[in-house]
């Protein structure tokens, strides 16, 4: 009788346990939205590299947890709960595989949850290993999907690089690299658009501070430097692209004269208009907005702004008249735009681009 009665209690400690158990949920779960160019080739490992890359989805339970495999130990991903986009929980992803216990003691209920990218892709890829709900919890339909899109390519300045860090401090903490408040997340949000941000601090179109440009980086599927992995952009069509670059060509051509031999004025609005024009050929129906600022490649007297307005005008006389230049006026601050920079830009782009749009 005595070994029976063990055995009742240890398969009702055992039920107990099953009960309590965690509800796993897979990477390629159908109830949730993903954003952005990831890698889908195993999915129930998709890899995220790409700025402001993201997950969303509607959930009921008491907790959240995420894992993921870092491949460097150096990202860092926001985590909104229940929309409340002013206090994220910030994810500093350790190397390799592990579950990060984001939150508990939520009530009990329907609850929704946003993760993105904060940083990019010099940071190294990531893999999404799923979520982990509290005993009994479940996800629910995902949120639903913007109907406009609007894609950027830029370098630092788009991906908001030291947008977080105080206005005397350095610009290149990782932690405070928040790719979803640049002037282009916060755009994308102002005109309820899906954004997918294909953006590398230190990128240019002629010369980088590394040895590849965006026209050699424009049409990968991968973030991680320079590689051979391909983007298909049949898969996804913005309504319109915004480009903001040359602020590194401004500084390693006109200050530093690195590109030997050195472009004269037609090259450098040639190279500009040659990059593009191949947006064109991808998008044909997109507004192109050709964009230029917050530092100082906009400060008075700048020859660049006139580079982007000659290779414009000839776009224009081509045919092309969904295009045009917006510049974001420099304050004279002397680092990478701060969250209040990057709102005044985000705030211009907007007024613009729902003009132009009719949004």
């Amino acid at each position: 009788m005595k070994r029976l009665t063990k055995t009742f209690v240890l398969a009702a400690l055992l039920h107990a346990g099953l009960a309590c158990a965690a509800v796993a949920v897979a990477p390629s779960d159908k109830h949730l939205l993903y954003t952005g160019r990831i890698d889908f080739a195993q999915p129930d490992a998709p890899v995220i590299t790409w700025p402001n890359t993201a997950i969303a989805g509607n959930f009921t339970g008491t907790s959240l947890s995420v894992t993921l495999d870092d491949e460097k130990g150096k990202n860092y991903f926001n985590v909104f709960i229940d929309g409340d986009t002013a206090s994220p929980l910030i994810i500093e992803a350790a190397q390799g595989s592990k579950k990060y216990d984001v939150i508990a003691g939520l009530a009990p209920g329907k609850h929704s949850f946003l993760i993105t990218k904060r940083t990019e892709g010099e940071e190294g890829a990531t893999v999404f290993r799923g979520l982990e709900l509290a005993d009994g919890g479940q996800m629910l339909a995902p949120p639903a999907r913007p109907k406009r899109r609007i894609e950027f390519f830029g370098d630092s300045i788009t991906s908001g690089m030291g947008d977080e860090a105080p206005m005397n401090g350095r610009d290149d903490v990782v932690r405070d690299k928040n790719s979803y408040l640049s002037y282009a997340g916060i755009t994308a949000r102002a005109l309820n658009a899906e954004l997918h941000l294909t953006s590398q601090s230190g990128i240019g179109v002629m010369i980088s501070w590394f040895p590849f440009t965006m026209p050699d980086f424009y049409d990968q599927l991968s973030a991680v430097g320079n590689n051979d992995t391909r983007w298909d952009f049949a898969h996804w069509t913005p309504d319109v692209v915004v480009v903001n670059l040359l602020q590194n060509d401004r500084w390693l051509i006109g200050d530093r004269h690195q590109l030997q031999p050195e472009p004269d004025d037609a090259g450098r609005i040639a190279a500009y208009e040659t990059f593009v024009k191949r947006i064109r050929q991808l998008y044909p129906k997109a507004y192109i907005v050709c964009a230029l600022g917050s530092m100082d490649a906009t400060k008075p007297g700048s020859q660049w702004p006139g580079y982007i307005k000659s290779a414009v005008e000839d776009m224009r006389k081509g045919g092309d008249q969904r295009i045009d230049t917006v510049f974001f006026p420099f304050t004279g601050y002397g680092q990478h735009p701060r969250l209040k920079h990057q709102r005044d830009n985000a705030e211009i782009l907007t007024a613009f681009i729902k003009k132009k749009m009719n949004w």
